[in-house]
């Protein structure tokens, strides 16, 4: 399917491996020019040689870095005509065991990343009258599972995403999030835990995931990239599960 998006400038955060490095592949296959930014130098490098995108080495849960990172964008490539915010991670174990000051880190990297980069992408769409950004949150913000970090800021996210776009709508932008389930890719935890222990994670998968397999990331990135196209042009605020029927959530 052609989605419009060829010539697109599209900035992925946290880009250079797993969900991030599938959804910048997918964008490039759809003839979009593409940036990526992430902490790991060596990843970076990959990425540029596979795939030819333009990256920004940026600690992304730093304020500073963030927007150093996004002007380094901008000046190379002119403009963002679509934001995907995807950098996250997963710290800390249960609340009473878990330092407050790890919370805040959860949340710099999980929710005010999206926030400020939003923020900084916004001025520009909205000169242009048109952009979209997709926030990348969890089934895990909408229900419980996982750790309460993590769950916390994506639940953050995905209030977030509805509010967003119910402000810049009118300005012609589009504002939404997808939700992945448990996807398994070669530098996720969830491949992690099968190299640990495979029997666990196959009664797991036949336990918790209705569609009895693990994600991909490809999978996610195939919403997001729709998702990015005039062809959802009026989906707005939705925040999209992509799971396998994992979610228990009806809502």
């Amino acid at each position: 399917m052609n989605l419009q998006l060829k010539e697109k400038v599209v900035f992925v955060t946290g880009g250079s491996k797993g969900i991030g490095k599938a959804i910048a592949k997918a964008f490039i296959e759809e003839g979009a020019k593409v940036a990526i930014a992430a902490r790991g130098k060596e990843e970076l490098e990959a990425c540029e040689n596979e795939l030819g995108v333009y990256a920004v080495q940026a600690d992304l849960a730093d304020e500073k870095e963030r927007s150093r990172a996004f002007s380094e964008v901008v000046n190379e490539l002119g403009k963002v005509d679509v934001l995907v915010n995807n950098v996250g991670g997963s710290n800390g174990s249960s609340i009473s065991e878990t330092e407050l000051d790890t919370f805040y880190q959860a949340f710099d990297l999980n929710y005010f990343s999206a926030v400020h980069f939003s923020k900084l992408a916004l001025p520009e769409m909205e000169k242009q009258k048109r952009g979209v950004i997709v926030n990348i949150s969890s089934i895990f913000g909408r229900e419980a599972g996982g750790r309460p970090t993590y769950n916390n800021a994506k639940a953050a996210l995905i209030s977030f995403t509805k509010a967003l776009a119910d402000e810049v709508i009118k300005n012609g932008i589009r504002v939404n999030g997808v939700a992945p389930g448990s996807i398994l890719h070669p530098s996720g935890n969830w491949q992690k835990r099968i190299d640990e222990d495979p029997e666990k994670m196959k009664a797991f998968v036949e336990n918790e995931i209705p569609a009895g397999r693990f994600g991909t990331a490809k999978e996610v990135a195939n919403v997001v990239v729709f998702l990015a196209s005039d062809k959802a042009g009026w989906v707005s605020g939705a925040t999209i599960n992509v799971d396998g029927g994992q979610s228990k959530s009806n809502f």
